[in-house]
């Protein structure tokens, strides 16, 4: 059931036509082999950074870092075109406390797949930055200014791939490249609340999924992180691949980044089978 001034927003929808536009348009410009793995790498790049910085760091704080590698976690993670950071963490911070309760804002068994995917996103109701949700968060003036001009990191992303390698360079880099990391992000909110495996009974309905791990460097495993949203891993065991994971442990061991928090060794050790 959608809440008063629960739908998609005309003004907002127009710039996410338009990448979406421009990921089509690669059919009729010139075409290099490596362009698609420019696409690629900078997919997964920016995943990096959503799902570290965005999520598993402003959302969950689950490790320690700097404050000049929370800036750089911070304006990378906006390269993707997803709002401000503070904004980001909010309203998933609002989302694990009301998870497909009434009051979730992209629920797919209360509101339908669609508005969960990319509806709640392109909805003006949302737009404001819950800060009262953040204020560990807010006490930065460089978040609080990175927050308020979020279309800066972006834009300065395709004005310099257009300037370096032009047209065709800014829409397989990225166009084409957002247009996949948007829908491989909300696929979490979508598909990870429809299709996969339990293994806990969360009072959600939050699931397991490899091929959208895969997709999301680590993310599908989402009813392990609804059941213990503190870890900095969501893969709690060596066969669930978490590729963000990964990258994070080996920044711990340069000092990037520290306090890796693991899920409780109690918790694992009584961890049922998936069903």
């Amino acid at each position: 059931m959608r809440l008063k001034g629960e739908h998609f927003s005309l003004v907002q929808s127009a710039p996410f036509a338009a990448v979406h536009v421009g990921a089509l348009a690669v059919l009729f410009f010139q075409f290099r082999w490596w362009y698609p793995l420019l696409a690629l790498g900078l997919y997964a790049l920016r995943m990096f950074f959503v799902t570290a910085g965005y999520h598993r760091y402003f959302s969950h704080r689950t490790f320690k870092t700097s404050r000049a590698f929370q800036f750089l976690l911070a304006i990378s993670a906006m390269t993707s075109m997803q709002k401000g950071v503070l904004w980001w963490a909010a309203h998933h911070r609002h989302h694990h406390r009301f998870s497909d309760l009434e009051e979730d804002i992209h629920s797919p068994s209360l509101k339908g797949f669609w508005w969960a995917h990319l509806g709640w996103i392109l909805c003006k109701r949302y737009n404001t930055t819950r800060a009262e949700l953040v204020p560990d968060l807010a006490r930065y003036p460089e978040l609080r200014w990175l927050n308020k001009y979020h279309m800066v990191p972006g834009l300065t992303l395709a004005a310099l791939l257009y300037l370096t390698g032009g047209m065709s360079v800014f829409l397989w880099g990225f166009c084409m490249s957002t247009v996949m990391l948007w829908h491989g992000t909300f696929t979490i909110n979508s598909l990870c609340h429809v299709f996969g495996r339990r293994r806990y009974p969360t009072t959600d309905t939050s699931k397991n999924s490899l091929i959208l791990s895969l997709i999301t460097l680590g993310e599908g495993w989402h009813n392990n992180h609804h059941h213990y949203m503190s870890s900095v891993r969501q893969g709690f065991f060596w066969w669930e691949i978490d590729l963000t994971f990964y990258a994070l442990k080996m920044l711990s061991w340069v000092h990037v980044v520290w306090d890796l928090k693991a899920p409780p060794r109690a918790l694992l050790q009584a961890a049922p089978a998936q069903s």
